[in-house]
């Protein structure tokens, strides 16, 4: 069993290596009756120092001076676009949404992918997304530990920390929520500024 807090601190929990070095970064938090949203965003952007053709491989240098390698997949297109000085903007965006359900439905889990790259010709970019919508049942409250424990559709439970008392007081075993997770990595790629 998994302890998770209802204000997901994963939300910057960045995994590539370019968004590792030294993000600006954003946390929101919206509530309304039925449940919340938490929303994260980090962005990075980095200079192109070095572009090596034979690997598909392009150098980038952050603000904060950390130096990155990247290999650019076939998938990306017009690598013959990108030029040294080059500006590279990565952001990565995720949220999670909980809401109480109305009526009861069977737990179910649902998953779509997205993805738009840039059009011939252009610099090289785009943005790839994922969004997971889970119905799940609530089969434990615990007041005092303020937490709510929640069984998916493949019968794996997880607790979630409920911080807020008023909401708490509204769940009981035998309701459900729904969770909606996205992510989504956006990169452009901006021509060198002449000086």
């Amino acid at each position: 069993m998994k302890r998770v807090s209802l204000i997901v601190l994963s939300c910057l929990a960045i995994s590539t290596s370019a968004l590792s070095a030294g993000p600006e970064t954003d946390v929101s938090v919206v509530r309304d009756a039925n449940g919340a949203t938490v929303q994260g965003t980090a962005k990075v952007t980095a200079t192109i120092v070095g572009i090596d053709p034979a690997t598909r491989t392009v150098t980038l240098k952050t603000a904060a001076g950390k130096v990155i390698e990247l290999e650019v997949t076939n998938e990306a297109r017009n690598f013959d676009q990108l030029a040294l000085g080059d500006v590279v903007t990565a952001q990565y965006r995720q949220s999670l949404t909980l809401s109480l359900l109305d009526k009861k439905t069977e737990a179910s889990r649902s998953e779509k992918d997205t993805s738009e790259r840039a059009p011939r010709g252009a610099k090289p970019g785009g943005e790839l997304g994922r969004e997971v919508t889970i119905i799940a049942d609530v089969v434990g409250v615990d007041r005092h530990a303020k937490t709510v424990t929640l069984r998916g559709p493949r019968g794996q439970t997880v607790d979630l920390l409920v911080e807020d008392p008023e909401r708490l007081k509204h769940l009981k075993k035998g309701d459900q929520v729904k969770a909606v997770y996205t992510e989504a990595l956006a990169i452009a790629v901006e021509p060198a500024t002449t000086k």
